[in-house]
Order: C-alpha cells, then structure tokens, then sequence
C-alpha cells in the first residue's frame, strides 16, 4: 500500500471516527474498553503458553496491519454514506448558527423592551401621585369655598323665615359651623375671610335678635295665669340647639337668657308651692298632739278606761293605724288636690299633707333639673348652682313650713313618719340622677331628728316620772299606759323594719326599760303576790301581741317581755296550784327531803298528816279542777292567755302528783295503810283533759 493511499485512508479513518463519535460516543466507549480486555486476556495467555514474545508481539502487529487494511477497506465502502452524512452535519451546523442569531436578536429586543415597561411603570406612579395631589387640593379647596361662600338662600332664610321654621333651624346650623370656620381661617390669614366677614357677621346679629326674642316670648307664656309650663318647657327643648347658638356667639344674651328664665321660673315655683302649701295646710286635723299626749300622761278619771275620742278631727297619736300608708303605697301616689278634699270635708295628719308637698316638690325638681342641665348645656356643679338659683326661695319656705309644725308637734310617729318620707324621696331623685335636692333633705333631717329626739325623751321622762300610786290600777287588765306604750312601739318598729335607724333603737331600748320599771311599780301596788302576777302577765301579753301583731318579724322589744311572761306564767302557775292544792304541794317537797335524809321516823310521824291530806284530796280534786278553770280564765282578758296558764297549772299538778304517787310507792309510806286510797293518775289525766282547749 502507497504513502498517499494509506493517508487517505487514515484522513477517512478521522472523519469516519469523529462521525461515528459524534453519532454513538456510547458505543465507542463500549469498543475502547473491549480493545483493553482483549489486549490483556492475549498477554496473559501467552504468558500462560510460555511463547516467544517477541514472536508473539510480531505476529501481533501482522494481525493488527491485517486489521487496519481490513477497516481501511471498510470505510473506503462506507465513504458516500460519510461523505453524505458531512453534508449533512454541515447543514445542520449552518441552521443552529442562524437560530443563534434569531435567539440574541430577540433577547436583545427583550432587554429593550423591560427597559421601556420599566419607564412606563415609573411614569404611571408619578401620574398616579399627581393626580392625588391633584384630588386633594381640589377637595380642600371645594370644602374651604363651600365653608366660606354665604348663598342667597341662607341669607333669606336667617332674615326672613320665623325662628320656628324648619329651614332657619337648617340653615341656623350652617351658619353657625360657617362662623367657627371664619374664625380659623382669621386665625391663619386667610385673605377671602375678608369677603364675607361682614356678610356673616350681620347674619350672626340678626339669628341672635332673632332667637332671643323667641326665648323670651316662650319664658313670658309661664307668667300667664294657669299656665302648665311643663308645655312652653317641652316645646323650648325642642330648639336646644338655639340656646348652645347664643352660647358660642354671644354670651351676654345667653347670659341674659338663662337669667330671665331662672328669675321667671324661681318665682313661678315659690308662688306655686306658696300657695298650695296654704290650702293644704287646712286640710290637716284641727287637733294635733300636745304636750298632754305623752306615754305617761294621765288620762282623766271621769272618762275612764274604755273612753275612746272621736278620730275624726284628730290623728292617732300612740298607734299609726293606716298613716304607715304613706310610706308604701300612698309614697308616689298622686298628690292632694286642695279644693276637691275641702267640697268633702276630708281632713289628714300632717304627714299625709308632707307627703304630698314633698312628692309635688321632687316632681317639679327633678323635671326642672334635668331641663335646666339639658337646655343650658350644665354638669356637676354648675347644673346644682343653676337649680338652686330656681329653687332657693322655695326650698326656704317649705323648710320654714316643716320647722313651723314640728316645733310645736308631740306626735313622735309623724315625725318618724317625715323622717322616712325625706329618706325614701331622696332615694328616688338619686334614681332619676337628680341631686338637686340633697342639701334640702339634709336640712329637713336637721330640723326632724333634733325635734323626734326631744319628743320621744319627754315620752321617756313621762313614763319614768308617773306616780304609781295616783296611777294605781284597780284590776288586772292591762294598763292604759302599757297599752299605749304596746301601739306606740309597734308603730315605730314596724315603720323603722325597711330602713332602720339605730337612733331610734336606741331610745326605743331606753323607753322599754322605764316601762319595765313603771309596770313593775304598778304590780307592787297589789297587795297579794298572785293579783301581782296577773297585772305583769296582762301587760307583758298585750305588749307582746300587738307588738307582733304588727310587725313582720321578732322584734328585741318582744324578747324581754317574752321573757318576762315565761317566768311570770310559771311562777303564776305555782300560785293557783298552791292556792287549792297547798296542802299536797307543801307535804310533797318535805316528805322528799325527809326521804333523802333517811328520817324514816319523820315519815311514820307524819301518817296521820298524810291520812288527812288523802282524804282532802279525794273529796276536792274534782272541785278545785273546775275552781282553778273558772277563775284563770276569768282572770285574762286573752282567752289564749287564760288557756295557756290553765294548761301549764293542770301540767304541773300532774307533775305533783307524780312525784306524790312516787313517794307512797317507797317504804315505810308503802306499808301504811293510805297508800291503798291513791287515786290512780290516769283517773286524773282524765279529767284533766276536759279542760284542754278546742281552739
């Protein structure tokens, strides 16, 4: 093979070789590697064979130069396919060049394009800004224009239309937020102030001419006679709104204003309350309580115990009856209408007419505070300097009215009755946020209380000063003092149940020790221990019946006395026994004592004794049953008291006699021959038992 040719076979070799690289680089791999096994596993084997290796390495490269004549040959075959596959890798190399040169001129004019969205989106947000800018000087200027601008139609309306149109109230707003303005705008200098501030300022002039002269026309229609100005009063808030007008532009006649209602309606209330307090006043009692009508004052003899005076121009003075109504349901009831009670003649006590004063007054009060602080615009303290400048003149004369009456009043209940009164009506303005009132209830607490408190200690001293012998009472009914005393405490505790006053407890524990002590030295005034016990019974029973009678639940007034009647039941109880039985409760106790002592010979002694006290007993038992019936029941008024004290005298002869049948059932009385005439108990309990109530 020549020079040229076995280069043309290598340069085929190269192309075919780069081709077929370029075509399968995998397989290519695969063959390398197979051509470095072969090499190896020859090389091993002719080591294994022993061989020469130079001869081998000849024969090796003959085989090889076989080979590559035989690949030679190969590709000289295959050269139109490689040829025709140049050509085409050529081709294909010539698009992928002008598809690179499409693919950078478009990212070029992409980058161009990102450039351009960029100064676009810049140019849109500084429009965007602009056009705000833009919006909100416009708005602000359109808002100050319209604040600033003074129509025709307002300036018509605020000459020409009545206060009470609905287009002046409008147009009266505007004004009003027109002028405020004005005046910030002055503050900034502002150069179109200048243009409507005399506009404004002889609008401002002619509203306020204009309303004040509508305030003062509604505050003279309450000067007409019989004129309910709660109506003008109503219809004056409805143009509150006026008021705060007059307040920010012109204080004087605000001020002129709130001082001519005040003037007006100050004397409108002292006339009002002048006058009814007048009328009122005649329907009270003719007689009131005097300085006779203590607990201890004596009554006099000629009329006697069961004299009862007439009511009806006089108050009760010791129990309050139904005059605790005005406390519950009487409390807001409507008040007394003059005229209407005289045509029938009704009269009342005193706290009937103070309640009914008091209710007018919180009434009005409290609607003329919360007008006062609602149409002036008030709070706080100044609200209550205003209110008082209204009310002064007639929270003095009703303050004088009370003081007047209960300087001269013995009547402790309507008293207590006003002092409840004052405290519940102050109650009820506090619910309706009207504190207008308190220091005039604080003044009316300082005149009752003094007076309540001088009254019930002159009852105190009126009971503790009575002469027990001059009072001396002639049976053993309960005394006429006791009695009132009974009515008189029931009064004040079932009136001091809701809101108690540890004032009044304490002068009332006070009085109940001087009445303990006045019916304990009428008791003394019995000659006998048992009329003694009676008269304490009698009393301590009415005191503890109308106490509870009255009131809701136990009182402390009713746990002494209580008390008192345990003790003086029982020891009453042994005193009827002893009267008809003494000769078996009196042997008892001895022969008991002689038993414990063991003096057997002192009860032998005694058989004869003993023999007579059987037969006594079992020809009167029955007698003396009947007896002691008859003259407990006649003895208590209290039907339930007599049965009470019958019942506890039948127990404890039973009690006796059960002690007595034990002392003849031990020796040596069981071996007399008495013991056999024992009457058996039961026989006793029997008869006993006729005697039980019914009721």
């Amino acid at each position: 093979m020549s020079v040229p040719q076995r280069n043309i076979i290598l340069r085929l070799k190269k192309m075919s070789d780069n081709g077929l690289k370029d075509a399968d680089s995998n397989d290519t791999d695969r063959l390398q590697g197979l051509h470095h096994h072969l090499q190896g596993d020859v090389i091993k084997e002719a080591l294994a064979s022993g061989l020469d290796l130079r001869e081998y390495s000849k024969k090796i490269v003959d085989e090889l130069e076989k080979a590559e004549s035989a690949s030679i040959n190969d590709y000289i075959a295959e050269s139109g396919n490689i040829a025709a596959l140049h050509n085409q890798i050529s081709s294909c190399d010539g698009i992928l060049a002008r598809m690179e040169g499409l693919l950078t001129a478009f990212q070029t004019d992409l980058g161009s394009i990102s450039s351009e969205i960029l100064a676009l989106q810049q140019q849109s947000v500084e429009m965007n800004l602009r056009l705000k800018n833009r919006q909100a000087v416009r708005g602000e200027l359109s808002q100050f224009v319209d604040d600033m601008v003074v129509t025709e139609h307002m300036i018509n309306t605020i000459l020409e239309s009545p206060v009470t149109d609905a287009n002046f109230f409008e147009q009266l707003q505007i004004l009003n937020h027109k002028i405020v303005f004005l005046n910030e705008q002055s503050f900034r200098d502002a150069k179109s102030c200048a243009d409507v501030k005399d506009v404004i300022e002889k609008l401002k002039i002619k509203a306020v001419a204009k309303i004040r002269e509508f305030f003062l026309q509604k505050i003279n229609q309450f000067k007409r006679p019989l004129t309910n100005y709660q109506v003008p009063q109503n219809a004056i808030l409805k143009y509150k709104f006026y008021f705060q007008f007059l307040q920010s532009v012109n204080r004087e006649v605000a001020k002129e204003v709130r001082e001519e209602y005040t003037d007006t309606m100050s004397k409108i209330l002292f006339s009002y309350f002048k006058s009814y307090i007048g009328r009122i006043s005649k329907l009270e009692f003719e007689a009131s309580a005097r300085r006779d009508d203590l607990l201890g004052a004596e009554e006099p003899g000629s009329k006697g115990f069961f004299f009862k005076p007439s009511l009806k121009n006089k108050a009760t003075v010791f129990s309050v009856g139904s005059r605790d109504e005005v406390l519950s349901g009487q409390l807001e009831a409507p008040i007394i209408v003059p005229h209407a009670q005289m045509k029938s003649d009704t009269k009342y006590p005193f706290e009937y007419l103070f309640r009914s004063i008091q209710y007018a007054l919180v009434d009005n009060a409290c609607r003329e505070y919360l007008f006062l602080s609602e149409l002036f615009m008030l709070e706080g303290q100044n609200a209550q300097d205003l209110f008082n400048m209204v009310f002064n003149k007639t929270t003095q004369i009703l303050t004088k009215h009370v003081d007047t009456y209960v300087q001269d009043s013995y009547d402790s209940i309507a008293i207590f009755l006003c002092v409840h009164l004052v405290q519940r009506y102050q109650l009820l303005c506090h619910k309706r946020c009207v504190p207008g009132l308190d220091k005039y209830w604080e003044t009316l607490n300082g005149i009752l209380w003094p007076r309540l408190t001088q009254v019930m200690e002159l009852n105190i001293e009126s009971v503790k000063d009575c002469d027990a012998m001059r009072m001396k009472p002639t049976d053993h009914r309960p005394h006429y003092i006791t009695r009132r005393y009974a009515e008189f405490s029931a009064a004040i505790v079932g009136i001091n149940e809701t809101f108690p006053h540890q004032q009044m407890n304490r002068l009332l524990a006070i009085l109940q020790e001087e009445v303990e002590g006045l019916i304990l030295r009428l008791a003394a005034g019995f000659n006998n221990r048992k009329e003694q016990l009676l008269f304490l019974i009698n009393n301590y029973d009415v005191i503890m019946s109308i106490i509870n009678e009255r009131t809701k639940d136990d009182t402390k007034e009713c746990e002494g006395f209580r008390e008192q009647l345990r003790a003086r039941s029982e020891e009453l109880a042994e005193q009827i026994l002893h009267a008809h039985f003494g000769y078996l409760t009196t042997w008892i106790p001895e022969a008991e004592r002689k038993l414990e002592k063991g003096d057997l010979d002192g009860l032998r002694a005694g058989e004869k004794q003993l023999t007579q006290l059987m037969t006594r007993f079992s020809t009167e038992w029955k007698q003396s049953l009947a007896k002691i019936n008859s003259e407990t029941l006649s003895s208590f008024p209290n039907l339930k008291l007599g049965t009470g004290i019958l019942q506890q005298t039948l127990t404890l002869l039973l009690q006796y006699y059960h002690r007595f049948s034990r002392l003849l059932g031990v020796a040596p009385l069981a071996q007399m021959s008495v013991s056999s005439q024992l009457i058996n108990i039961h026989l006793i309990m029997v008869e006993v038992k006729k005697y039980k109530p019914v009721f």
